[in-house]
């Protein structure tokens, strides 16, 4: 039998799984009042995601009872050059979750995109970088909220783009 210093730390492998579970069951709790094609859609999906959440649970339960894995959580904050790193992208995702009720979707989106990749590529590129936030925050916009017509928080560029182009647009 191995040292439990010599066992898989599993622990931290245990996070994700459980936050997506949050999020579905939050997810659930938001559509409840959707039209049934929504809700049909979310619980497929949602119920995918959580059985593939509950395989991997076993899984991971199943190592720890062979002694193969313990639950500490182990290389959690490594490799330590990317702590500064990791912690940018959480409050640039924090940022983006707070401000987008005010600032709506497609401008919250493009500087979300903007910051998270100046983050990761350690800011080079500033212009490739930001050609790229901008046309993917466009391209969200006219899928999810023209085309889709999403509740998406609608803010400044949304309202002056159906103040150009109307209800059509």
């Amino acid at each position: 039998m191995s040292k439990p210093l010599d066992k898989k730390a599993v622990g931290g492998d245990l996070l994700i799984p459980a936050a997506a579970v949050g999020f579905t069951i939050y997810y659930f709790w938001t559509i409840w009042d959707s039209p049934w094609t929504a809700q049909v859609n979310a619980f497929l999906v949602g119920t995918i995601l959580i059985i593939l959440v509950a395989i991997f649970i076993t899984r991971t339960v199943l190592a720890v009872r062979r002694g193969s894995a313990s639950l500490r959580i182990g290389n959690l904050l490594a490799p330590r050059e990317l702590l500064l790193t990791r912690l940018g992208l959480l409050i640039t995702t924090l940022g983006y979750v707070i401000v987008i009720q005010w600032a709506g979707f497609t401008l919250t989106t493009c500087l979300f995109l903007l910051s998270a990749m100046l983050i990761l590529n350690r800011g080079r590129n500033l212009g490739i970088v930001a050609l790229l936030s901008a046309g993917l925050a466009l391209f969200g916009y006219l899928l999810f909220i023209v085309s889709f017509d999403t509740r998406f928080p609608r803010g400044p560029f949304e309202q002056f783009m159906q103040s150009l182009f109307g209800n059509g647009f």
